[in-house]
C-alpha cells in the first residue's frame, strides 16, 4: 500500500464519483479505478459500492475513510515538525514576549542566537500573554515569554523568575517613605494595562490595591509598558509595575517604591509541547542563566 492509494481513495470517497475524482487528481479514470481495486484487494475489503448511477461507501469504506483522514493528519503534522526541526538552524525562529519584560535581555538573546546560528531568521512579537498562549497552542511561536498563570495541555513552561511589584510615580508627587502611605493614593489617577489586553495582570493590580484598602482610580490605560512609564513620567498618573523594570527605566523624574514582597508574578518561558528544537534548548538555557534584573 502506498500513499498514492490513500490519496486516490480519499478523492473518490469525497467526490463519490470516479470522473470528478480523476479530474481532481489529474489522472484518467481507468488508472484511478485500477488503483482503487488494488487497494481493495490488498486490504481484503470492498470499500465502494459501484453502479451505473452512483458510487457509495460501504460500511468498511466509511470506517477506512475516517481512520485514514486521522492518520494522514498525523503524518502531515510529523512532516511539518520534521521540516521545522530542519529549518530551525537556517530558517525562521519566532519569539514572543510581553512588553513588561526587559527588552535588553531579549536583544541580547537575539545576539546570542545569531552568533550561534548566523543564517537563522529571528522574528520578535511583542504581544499579550493571552495571544502568545493561543499562538503557542497553534505552533505559531517557538518560544514565548509570558506571565503566569498558564493552564494548557499543549504548552510546556518553566519558571524564569518571580517578579515583585513596585509603585512608580513622578517625583513631583509627595515622596512616600513607607508602604502604609499607599492608601493615600486612593484619589490619585492610575495608569494601568488595558483590561481587555491583559485581564489577569489588570486584576492582580486591583487585588494589590484592595489589600491596601482602596480601589484605584484608573483613568488611563495602555497595552504597552513603555507607554505607561511615559505617562507616569509626564505626571499623568501613578502606576504599579513589575519591579524588574526599575533598572531598565531610569529617569530623574521617576521614583519606584517596592511593595510588600508577598505580591509577585511568575514570568515563564513557554514552548509548544512535544516540539523539539536545538535552538529552543539553547535559547532557554541562555535565558535561565541570565539574571532576572539585568
Amino acid at each position: 500500500m502506498e500513499l498514492r492509494h490513500l490519496r486516490y481513495f480519499l478523492a473518490v470517497a469525497e467526490e463519490l464519483n470516479f470522473t470528478k475524482a480523476s479530474e481532481k487528481l489529474f489522472i484518467s479514470q481507468p488508472p484511478l479505478s485500477r488503483q482503487i481495486k488494488e487497494l481493495e484487494n490488498e486490504i481484503g475489503a470492498k470499500l465502494f459500492e459501484r453502479s451505473n448511477k452512483k458510487v457509495t461507501l460501504t460500511e468498511a469504506g466509511r470506517y477506512f475513510k475516517k481512520e485514514i483522514v486521522i492518520q494522514l493528519q498525523d503524518l502531515e503534522s510529523i512532516v511539518l515538525k520534521t521540516k521545522k526541526i530542519s529549518e530551525n538552524v537556517s530558517g525562521e525562529y519566532r519569539i514572543g514576549y510581553i512588553s513588561s519584560t526587559f527588552s535588553g535581555t531579549v536583544t541580547r538573546l537575539v545576539q546570542f542566537l545569531t552568533s550561534k546560528y548566523p543564517y537563522l531568521n529571528i522574528k520578535l512579537y511583542e504581544v499579550s500573554t493571552e495571544k502568545q498562549i493561543l499562538a503557542l497552542e497553534q505552533s505559531k511561536l517557538d518560544l514565548a515569554i509570558i506571565r503566569g498563570p498558564l493552564i494548557s495541555e499543549k504548552i510546556t513552561s518553566v519558571l524564569w523568575f518571580k517578579d515583585s511589584y513596585s509603585l512608580v510615580f513622578n517625583n513631583k508627587l509627595t515622596r512616600m517613605e513607607c508602604i502604609e502611605d499607599l492608601a493615600d493614593l486612593k484619589n490619585e489617577i492610575f495608569v494601568f494595562f488595558n483590561k481587555d489586553y491583559a485581564p489577569a495582570y489588570y486584576n492582580s493590580l486591583l487585588e494589590i490595591c484592595s489589600q491596601y484598602g482602596f480601589m484605584p482610580n484608573v483613568v488611563h490605560e495602555s497595552n504597552n509598558i513603555n507607554s505607561i512609564i511615559q505617562l507616569v513620567k509626564n505626571g499623568l498618573g501613578v502606576s504599579i509595575v513589575p519591579s524588574s523594570l526599575k533598572k531598565s527605566h531610569i529617569y530623574p523624574e521617576l521614583s519606584f517604591l517596592d511593595l510588600d514582597n508577598k505580591f509577585s508574578t511568575d514570568v515563564l518561558l513557554a514552548t509548544p509541547r512535544k516540539e523539539e528544537s536545538q535552538v529552543t534548548d539553547l535559547a532557554m538555557s541562555y535565558l535561565l542563566r541570565q539574571s532576572s534584573h539585568t
